[in-house]
């Protein structure tokens, strides 16, 4: 990892651990960022964990996000499956966010990906199109198997505010914390549908209905409890994306028919 430089090529590192990097450019108002970086391990080979990311919304850890459409997708000469999707996301401030610092507290991200099959890597990168200058979080997810046939995730975020008036640093430490939470509830999310598709191969209906069973039925989001506009103090939890056991047994139920 190399961290940005201003203009005149000068940068300093000012924090830094295992799995988190905090940069401030040495140049007079130049941009300050967040960056993250955390590495996971799955015991499943690369191609069901592939299909599991990919499948991952709808899911009671996600109840945040409302909608996740293909808009562009189509093969290379090399063969790798390139894919854009349009994701709209809901969210909510945290207590000491001025009034009226953005329209609506619900964002749309596009996120960019390639398959390659023959290389069995994944790479994922997606940001979010609107209210940039508050705060832009930019991921990249890389998925790839090792010599053992298991997958290793690679999830990284540059994490970037513009908004001034003394609130830069406190916006991106709460983007930050935020994030951090997101990852954790992101990987039950895929742990989730890695399970039914464990389960669908055991079962005598085939996986497509399953995944059809899944993606047409989103009931479960009216039935956790939404937060007001304004949220707790920065805290790293974010109550639009938890979801507790009972509610991730109500899914289950509904997806294989028996709620």
């Amino acid at each position: 990892f190399h961290p940005p430089t201003s203009d005149s090529g000068v940068h300093s590192l000012l924090f830094f651990n295992s799995d988190l990097y905090s940069i401030q450019l040495a140049k007079p108002g130049s941009l300050t960022m967040k960056f993250f970086s955390q590495s996971f391990l799955y015991d499943d080979p690369w191609s069901i964990v592939s299909l599991a990311f990919f499948l991952r919304y709808p899911n009671p850890y996600a109840a945040h996000v409302i909608s996740c459409d293909v808009i562009d997708r189509h093969q290379t000469e090399s063969g790798s499956l390139l894919t854009t999707r349009l994701i709209l996301k809901k969210g909510a401030l945290p207590r000491w966010a001025p009034q009226g610092i953005i329209s609506r507290a619900e964002s749309w991200v596009i996120e960019e990906s390639e398959v390659d099959p023959f290389g069995k890597v994944v790479r994922c990168r997606t940001k979010n199109l609107d209210h940039v200058k508050v705060m832009q979080v930019e991921e990249t997810q890389l998925f790839e198997q090792n010599e053992e046939g298991r997958t290793v995730q690679i999830t990284e975020a540059y994490i970037t505010s513009k908004f001034g008036w003394g609130l830069t640093r406190r916006i991106e430490n709460h983007g930050l914390a935020r994030f951090k939470a997101q990852v954790q509830r992101s990987r039950q999310g895929v742990s989730l549908i890695l399970d039914l598709i464990r389960q669908a191969r055991l079962q005598p209906m085939a996986l497509g209905s399953y995944i059809s069973n899944l993606h047409s039925d989103r009931s479960f989001t009216s039935t956790d409890t939404l937060p007001s506009s304004h949220n707790s103090e920065n805290t790293g939890h974010v109550p639009e994306e938890y979801s507790s056991p009972t509610t991730e047994n109500t899914w289950l139920r509904k997806i294989w028919g028996s709620g």
